[in-house]
């Protein structure tokens, strides 16, 4: 099962000042800037996925949905994405590199952004290895199966969007000769509805079915529908999970004979998770999650700068509290304070953006409570130290501390690094 990661731009200095907080002098965007794949050996994933909303405008898609420049577009298709990704050198020459349409960006209109036209010559131009076919996504998934004539109009309609979308593709792929492996995306209302999917997608020709709309499912529904897939496709049919959100719980599919599935999870959850950013394997095999110690940047943060324009804080005091916040933790890290005294100066600082954030007491004595727990577990077992990846041997307690894309970046990196393991050792156990 190969583990795949949906770009979205995301690189960091690798030259970047912790100390004073600033990237280096000379420092070019994307230029001078490297990938998870160039910071780390081994690369933490297996391949990586670029969706074309995320380069290619098309009309009637917000422009916030786009994160690539004209230029930056015009290069990926003049030099390749593999060369455009810094993925071309020979540890990655038999990686996937794999292209999709990303849906969500159209979710709302009445017909996906592209055509299957547009779609081939993209995924021509770029030199993808694999491509999905142009689908139209379906949210719900009701385990009860109603049939066709017992769904909304719109439901029914994207249904069959995606299924003569993905039959011009392939005509079009056959046409053309494209030079990467055709996916056909499986898109439905139900477990039945999407295993008939599929069963007309091997019919077009398909032996590579892309899974869609799993994003919002709980992982019991996602069993279900596998087990309706598998059961009605070929045994040899391959299958990749789109954007599969439930990355953690991969151990409990093995056995419905995935091939491949995209998530961005690991590295999204470094920032964006309440209390699970820092990844590291466990003892009994699985995974454990630490909490990053919260030590945000004073007259940046949102909460904190509110409070400063609404005479609740004082810009001096509390820079003067994030200091003592950062020379403790670092203090402790070179075993020059106590894990005691390290929690003491960092939750005085963390409870300004607590009382940034409500005018609730009790609310606040309660996150408190809850944080001062999670950062004393962090300080405690100090994680960081037990791991050998190249993010951590490098910056060490600065991929603890969450404040800035560039520590909050490697940390994902380094997440994913640990869950690429994950998987390896899981796909290993299982056989």
């Amino acid at each position: 099962m190969k583990f795949l990661y949906s770009d979205t731009q995301d690189y960091v200095d690798p030259a970047y000042d912790f100390i004073n907080d600033r990237n280096s002098p000379t420092r070019e965007r994307y230029w001078g800037d490297v990938y998870a794949h160039e910071l780390m050996t081994p690369a933490p994933y297996d391949g990586l996925l670029v969706s074309m909303s995320a380069i290619r405008q098309a009309e009637g898609v917000s422009s916030s949905k786009v994160r690539y420049s004209t230029k930056e577009e015009q290069r990926m298709l003049r030099d390749g994405a593999r060369k455009f990704l810094r993925y071309d050198g020979p540890a990655f020459k038999d990686s996937m590199l794999m292209g999709d349409c990303g849906a969500f960006a159209y979710v709302d209109h009445d017909k996906p952004a592209y055509s299957p036209e547009e779609v081939v010559e993209f995924y021509t131009e770029a030199g993808f290895t694999h491509g999905v076919s142009p689908d139209h996504i379906i949210f719900d998934c009701d385990l009860a199966n109603p049939k066709s004539d017992e769904v909304a109009p719109a439901t029914l309609a994207r249904y069959k969007i995606t299924l003569s979308n993905a039959q011009a593709f392939m005509d079009l792929v056959r046409e053309t000769g494209a030079p990467f492996e055709p996916m056909g995306a499986v898109q439905g209302w139900s477990p039945e509805s999407m295993a008939q999917a599929a069963v007309h997608l091997e019919s077009m020709g398909y032996k590579y079915l892309a899974i869609g709309g799993l994003v919002p499912l709980k992982v019991e529904v996602i069993h279900v529908v596998l087990q309706a897939l598998r059961k009605a496709i070929k045994p040899e049919t391959k299958i990749h999970l789109l954007g599969f959100a439930k990355a953690d719980k991969i151990h409990e599919f093995t056995g419905y004979g995935i091939t491949s599935f995209d998530s961005t999870s690991p590295l999204i959850r470094a920032f964006k998770d309440a209390k699970a950013n820092y990844y590291i394997d466990s003892p009994s095999g699985g995974l454990d999650y630490y909490t990053a110690i919260r030590i945000p940047q004073a007259i940046e943060n949102s909460r904190l700068v509110q409070g400063i324009k609404r005479g609740i804080f004082s810009a001096e005091d509390l820079q003067r509290r994030e200091q003592k916040a950062l020379i403790a933790l670092r203090s402790f890290d070179r075993g020059e304070e106590s894990a005691t005294r390290t929690l003491i100066a960092v939750m005085d600082y963390h409870r300004f953006l607590v009382e940034g954030e409500s005018e609730d007491i009790a609310r606040q004595e309660k996150e408190l409570a809850k944080m001062k727990d999670m950062v004393g577990r962090t300080l405690q077992d100090a994680p960081w130290k037990r791991c050998k990846c190249d993010v951590c041997s490098a910056v060490g307690v600065e991929v603890i501390i969450f404040r800035s894309s560039n520590r909050n970046k490697r940390r994902g990196f380094h997440n994913l690094g640990v869950y690429h393991k994950h998987v390896q050792t899981t796909m290993e156990n299982a056989q």
